[in-house]
């Protein structure tokens, strides 16, 4: 690697990234189940895992390369996508091709992916490799843990099988097959505020398990897994575009059936029913998303007939993000292994305060920062490094007679220079009784409330205290 940057150089670059940030983000999006396939029919991956490049950075970046190579073609970012396996050559991985999107960002995914009947594996995942077109190498990036199945399970599912149950507030996705064609697939998707069925990109909804017994204005969520016949809402997780209250069905051979109460599992075909509507569905008809009534069945009362439109196959899906900045380092070599952060632990108090941060792809070359102050770290493994707490005075004399908190980013740097952002922060809380010369509490607003203020000033006995954001 380059040589580490001094101190005081590094640390006015870092404060000039959290002036204008210009991250660069890798998101992908893909099925946490896959069905295997057989012999010679390849089941594809079905949602097709997708890439999603957003940020400033990426932009910043290509005008780099664009003035040093001075051609017009060298920036471009290109990848491949394959499975985790051993030794695995070109010819099982996929070629993709970033498209800008009205949004701005770039967007690919995989549509020929599959896993061999031959690979024995219970569970893989995804690997995602970048680079610019003039050769440079980005990174190597990771899908979380897909499952392996056969096919849908046909059995009544039981929660002991937790694996293949679908949770309140997990994230699912919704396809549609007409006459079980894989070309006629279409995916629940939002576009302009709008719910649509897209041939091309999918979208990750929240699945909610709502209470039934409140009205439909209150709709508060509820934990469980979510069984047959209950009352769901689904919240796109991009846009928070929301669809009214549904009550979700089983579906057998075209037919609601709306006495079936047991657990959904991955895969599954289910049709959703406006709640308090007279047999109303949520349909696809070509790109839009409308509204079937289903017909009543003549001889059973349990059972309404449905249109293909109608029934739609539900899986869970997973998400991780990838965010890292090269605008203040001339970096060469490739960002990855990109550290996660998962989670925080503070443990002591006061001049001995030692932070434990725990997440994925840690390495001995990274320092955590609190916002442009680098911490004394120390690597523990690739899960968790541990770092000393800087002092508030670190931050400036003033801060240490300041009365209300004051939160500062958590970054991991590279000791190239190269940031890692992460959705995290610190917040410290200054004493109070450090004044010199004034009492422990300042004068307090008329409009203050004093329980408040009392439990601040219980908060500012310890110094500093800790929130986790995500």
């Amino acid at each position: 690697r380059p040589k580490p940057c001094q101190g005081s150089l590094l640390q006015d670059s870092v404060r000039r990234y959290l002036q204008l940030p210009a991250d660069q983000t890798v998101l992908i999006l893909h099925a946490k189940v896959a069905q295997k396939s057989y012999g010679n029919e390849k089941r594809f991956f079905c949602p097709p895992p997708c890439v999603y490049l957003s940020g400033p950075g990426w932009k910043l970046k290509q005008e780099q390369i664009k003035a040093r190579d001075l051609g017009e073609a060298g920036f471009r970012v290109c990848g491949y996508m394959g499975l985790d396996s051993m030794g695995s050559s070109l010819m099982e991985t996929q070629k993709l091709s970033f498209e800008e999107q009205p949004d701005a960002k770039g967007f690919s995914c995989a549509k020929a992916l599959y896993i061999s009947d031959t690979d024995k594996r219970k569970h893989f995942r995804l690997v995602l490799k970048l680079f610019f077109s003039n050769g440079q190498e980005i990174g190597t990036f990771h899908s979380k843990l897909i499952k392996v199945i056969s096919k849908p399970s046909q059995k009544k599912q039981s929660l002991k099988n937790t694996d293949l149950c679908i949770s309140s507030g997990s994230k699912v996705s919704l396809f549609n097959r007409l006459r079980s064609q894989t070309v006629s697939t279409r995916y629940l998707s939002v576009e302009g505020g709008a719910f649509i069925a897209s041939a091309r990109q999918w979208a990750a909804f929240t699945l909610h398990l709502a209470d039934e017994r409140c009205s439909r204005s209150e709709f508060p969520l509820r934990e469980g897994y979510i069984r047959y016949g209950s009352v769901v809402q689904l919240v796109c997780t991009a846009t928070g575009v929301t669809l009214p209250p549904l009550i979700i069905r089983k579906v057998m051979k075209q037919y609601a059936m709306l006495d079936v109460d047991e657990p959904i599992s991955q895969l599954h075909k289910c049709a959703f029913q406006l709640q308090g509507s007279d047999r109303m569905y949520l349909c696809l008809s070509t790109d839009k998303v409308i509204q079937f009534q289903a017909s009543p069945c003549p001889k059973e009362a349990n059972r309404e007939l449905l249109n293909d439109g109608s029934c739609w196959t539900i899986i869970s899906t997973e998400t991780v993000e990838y965010t890292f900045s090269e605008s203040l380092a001339c970096v060469r070599e490739p960002v990855s292994p990109v550290p996660l952060i998962a989670a925080l632990q503070l443990t002591g108090g006061g001049d001995v305060a030692m932070l434990e941060v725990q997440g994925e792809y840690f390495h001995a070359h990274l320092k955590v920062w609190f916002g442009d102050v680098e911490a004394e770290t120390m690597y523990r493994s690739p899960k968790s490094l541990v770092c000393v707490v800087p002092d508030v005075s670190a931050f400036g004399s003033d801060w240490r007679w300041l009365r209300y908190p004051i939160t500062v980013p958590l970054l991991l740097i590279r000791d190239d220079g190269l940031i890692y952002s992460s959705s995290f922060t610190f917040t410290y809380t200054p004493e109070q009784s450090c004044i010199p010369g004034q009492q422990a509490l300042s004068d307090v607003p008329q409009d203050s409330d004093k329980l408040l203020d009392s439990i601040h000033q219980e908060f500012t006995r310890t110094n500093f205290h800790l929130f986790m954001q995500t």
